[in-house]
């Protein structure tokens, strides 16, 4: 008779539970603001994306959602993809959102050699995307963005970004900045071990150099080959991108004899050493001729023209090659 007691309790029991979890289901889940984002890269699990919604604003326990996410059956279903909830969202229709990849897709697309400036202005031309950042200067972004110093970049990574309509601008720059930031652990572990960069971020700042740098693909390596010898002796690298940078909206078009003895941080004629920070958009190609730059011995390189260009060991063979390809005058 105890045991037939005990077992009608535990039924009893079970069934309460069943009940509250069917009534927490269709129940509006606490948002922290009127809409909540969240960017679901491929290959997040689905305990990660349970803790994603509760950082981003859905105010409930992760490991109750996750838990949800795994009796329903279908948390391996999850598609990845940018979701927006508002006020009424329910566990059950936030899932069935996440299973159904329920998304109103548009795309952007950053390009390689972009300044922020660049993205910004893109970024605020993007269809159904919501402009957050156009009243918030660049230190700002950055901040929101979890990068150190004042600005964005090169800290970006250039890729086709889809986005489901109405999400924030500032959505898409949080995916880039990941993006980046995984490709640059992964490409600075491959780099070569003699290398006199020092750290990941000085890798993305040079790398940055080469993509403003490179006019032909198949120069990039020797390029990066260039960059690399002068590091290693000391050399300034008298890069005008990083000159052209560093004078931001003075720059006219022209660049005068006059602006590269003008000292500024990213003047690279004036110092020596890298400059401070990213100057550009780095795509793959650029990081990874720097972390495995072609072995040369050349010290200088001037382009032809036409997109390619001379390299030189000597200054010598250097100041014929832009007598020749400059200033128009036959070798």
């Amino acid at each position: 008779m105890k045991v037939w007691r005990v077992g009608l309790v535990a039924l009893l029991l079970l069934a309460a539970l069943a009940g509250a979890a069917a009534w927490w289901l269709q129940q509006a889940l606490p948002l922290a603001s009127e809409r909540v984002e969240v960017s679901i890269e491929p290959g997040t699990s689905p305990q990660e994306v349970a803790k994603l919604w509760v950082q981003a604003g859905v105010q409930t326990s992760p490991t109750v959602l996750y838990a949800w996410f795994r009796m329903s059956g279908q948390a391996r279903r999850i598609q990845a993809g940018s979701y927006e909830v508002e006020p009424g969202v329910t566990p059950r229709s936030l899932l069935d959102r996440m299973v159904k990849g329920e998304q109103s897709l548009e795309t952007v697309r950053l390009i390689e050699g972009w300044t922020f400036a660049q993205v910004r202005e893109h970024l605020a031309k993007a269809p159904h995307l919501k402009s957050t950042i156009s009243s918030l200067d660049d230190a700002q972004v950055a901040a929101l963005l979890g990068i150190e110093g004042e600005r964005v970049d090169g800290w970006l990574f250039p890729d086709t970004y889809a986005y489901s309509r109405g999400v924030s601008d500032l959505l898409v720059l949080k995916r880039a900045k990941a993006a980046m930031g995984r490709h640059l652990a992964s490409i600075w572990a491959q780099r070569q071990p003699d290398s006199p960069l020092k750290t990941p971020q000085e890798m993305l700042v040079l790398a940055s150099v080469v993509e403003k740098e490179t006019g032909l693909a198949a120069d990039r390596g020797l390029i990066a080959g260039v960059f690399t010898n002068r590091l290693r002796i000391g050399m300034p690298l008298q890069s005008d991108p990083t000159v052209i940078y560093g004078m931001g909206a003075q720059f006219d078009g022209n660049l005068r004899r006059a602006d590269l003895s003008t000292d500024h941080p990213w003047n690279t004629y004036t110092r020596r050493g890298l400059p401070p920070t990213p100057i550009a958009l780095t795509g793959l190609a650029a990081l990874r001729a720097v972390a495995l730059p072609q072995t040369t011995r050349a010290l200088y390189f001037v382009a032809r023209g036409d997109g390619s260009s001379v390299f030189s060991e000597t200054l010598a063979d250097h100041n014929r090659a832009v007598n020749q390809f400059q200033r128009g005058n036959a070798p």
